[in-house]
């Protein structure tokens, strides 16, 4: 059975930095693409970035220039380095694995203090 455990997610001043892991216990070149979606208290969950196999990468507008997700197929293991983090960037945040399934993480929290 696959896992995500997410993890590197915690505090940060606004215009800081936090780079986010995602290990799978399965090679990740069994999902499709993988991502990364956030939760905001009182919001839905919504997709921050996307990787395919093939290495094609999509953003969504509010964090385009900010965030990189990258992934390292030797180590099972997505990355999301947030650059310049704004308050409105807090939420946890889900990492999430598509093959014939949808996988997710457990969720790890981002805040983001003004």
């Amino acid at each position: 059975q696959v896992q995500l455990v997410e993890s590197g997610g915690g505090l940060v001043q606004a215009g800081g930095s936090l780079r986010l892991s995602c290990a799978a216990s399965g090679t990740i070149f069994s999902f499709n693409a993988m991502a990364w979606y956030r939760q905001a208290p009182g919001k839905q969950r919504g997709l921050v970035a996307r990787i395919t196999n093939g290495g094609r990468t999509e953003y969504a507008d509010s964090v385009k220039g900010r965030f990189t997700i990258s992934r390292e197929n030797a180590k099972n293991t997505v990355y999301l380095q947030m650059n310049s983090l704004k308050p409105e960037d807090t939420a946890v945040y889900y990492c999430n694995g598509v093959s014939q399934l949808s996988y997710w993480g457990q969720g790890t929290q981002v805040t983001v203090s003004s």
